[in-house]
């Protein structure tokens, strides 16, 4: 097997373990590191391609994404820490009432 293929099969492995995270944990902590799983297969498999096809994109592409996935952090670990002050639960069943 050569390199592009297991790099590509880790990203397959990441996401999927994200995505099965997410489906089946109901903690919203433990679902927004597993997005961030998700989302660093997706990095893989980026970089996997660009380094590839000998261009650079793919890691500015990168690059972009992490500033995007850090303001996203940001701002939704103290929201989901107002939901548990308010709620005293992880649990994403708690929050049904949110609805718009």
């Amino acid at each position: 097997m050569d390199k592009t293929s297991l790099l590509l099969g880790l990203a397959i492995a990441l996401f999927a373990l994200g995505l099965l995270g997410v489906v089946i944990r109901r903690n919203v902590l433990v679902m927004l590191m597993c997005m961030e799983l998700m989302l660093n297969g997706v990095n893989l498999t980026l970089v996997t391609f660009s380094q590839q096809a000998g261009n650079m994109a793919g890691a500015v592409l990168v690059f972009l994404i992490f500033v995007v996935a850090t303001a996203e952090i940001a701002m939704a670990i103290p929201i989901v820490l107002l939901l548990v002050r308010d709620k005293r639960t992880l649990d994403l069943a708690a929050y049904g009432d949110l609805k718009g």
